[in-house]
């Protein structure tokens, strides 16, 4: 009599599998070399450009000199972290950084999603496309050249802006000096900029909106506000969480170029931060472990900010990146 509970046939295949890995690997590999091939050269430039210069970051534990180099310098443990977290600017720069950042936050996250739930409703295609090409357009704008441009339109003699207000009466005005301005036109100048980019990825995602389920609530009467708040919305939310999150991650990696070109002796006291004071301290100063100890504490809040999003995101949606 067979025993009906008799699985050795299951185990001996798990065993033999077993076994037989590296052989089913190299059959994998014959069959499927050129997968491999294109993955391999994405893979050296993370391993060289990524992996091993974190290596590096041990600069920030040591009194870094040229001519001894990273390992022979002499290790002086947190004493850079002690210095920056005791000097009287880093309240200043910690908590400039932070405003700016969620302010762009605040008023970039939900532009590029009204801009694509708003080219989404538009029918005529020809028109969509140009709407949406010129939106998009700005992203390629160099960061140099948008300051430049935004100096020109708000220069006190020949600006468009001041012309403007000189004929309808008032009084001409330094918007670029004005140190209370600088955050507000960094902000919106960066939603012009990348609005239309950043909304290209909520496009594709309106595209899996079902119609079906459009055309169910305009037959009960569902007008098209109410079509995008229970409809549209809800089919790209997972990947609004997602952006969410890694936007929350990059919180304190606030753009460097835009600041530091902004930046004047009038508007310092608010713009700058900390990515302008590793840039002054590191290049300018030529303190590189004091500036690498300032950038790895940035990369640390951001590192805690991303884990913690993905976290609270996982909790509460069940949309997370891992």
């Amino acid at each position: 009599m067979i025993n009906a509970n008799y699985n050795g046939g299951a185990d001996d295949m798990t065993t033999a599998g077993k076994n037989n890995l590296p052989y089913i690997i190299g059959n994998e590999l014959k069959r499927h070399w050129q997968l491999y091939v294109m993955l391999l050269l994405p893979v050296v430039y993370l391993v060289i450009f990524c992996y091993i210069p974190m290596g590096g970051a041990m600069i920030a534990f040591k009194d870094f000199s040229i001519r001894k180099g990273i390992l022979r310098s002499n290790w002086i443990g947190m004493k850079n972290f002690i210095s920056f977290f005791q000097t009287p600017d880093f309240k200043r720069l910690l908590s400039n950084t932070l405003i700016l950042s969620i302010y762009s936050l605040a008023v970039g996250f939900p532009m590029p999603i009204l801009l694509a739930l708003a080219i989404n409703e538009i029918k005529g295609r020809l028109f969509k496309k140009s709407v949406q090409m010129i939106t998009y357009m700005p992203y390629f704008i160099s960061v140099v050249v948008l300051v430049g441009i935004m100096a020109n339109i708000f220069s006190v003699r020949t600006g468009f802006v001041n012309n403007l207000i000189g004929l309808l009466g008032g009084t001409r005005t330094d918007f670029m000096g004005i140190p209370k301005l600088f955050r507000s036109m960094y902000v919106w100048s960066g939603v012009w900029q990348s609005m239309g980019y950043g909304a290209v990825i909520y496009i594709a995602a309106l595209a899996s909106v079902d119609p079906s389920l459009t055309e169910a609530a305009v037959c009960d009467g569902a007008g098209r506000i109410f079509c995008v708040l229970h409809v549209d919305i809800p089919t790209i939310l997972p990947t609004i969480v997602i952006q969410l999150i890694l936007a929350i991650g990059s919180i304190m990696a606030i753009g460097f170029e835009k600041v530091y070109i902004m930046q004047n002796p009038v508007n310092t006291p608010v713009s700058e931060i900390i990515a302008t004071f590793v840039y002054k301290r590191g290049l300018t100063s030529f303190q590189y472990s004091y500036a690498a100890a300032v950038g790895l504490f940035n990369s640390l809040v951001n590192l805690i900010l991303i884990v913690g999003a993905n976290a609270f995101a996982r909790r509460v949606n069940d949309t997370s990146l891992w």
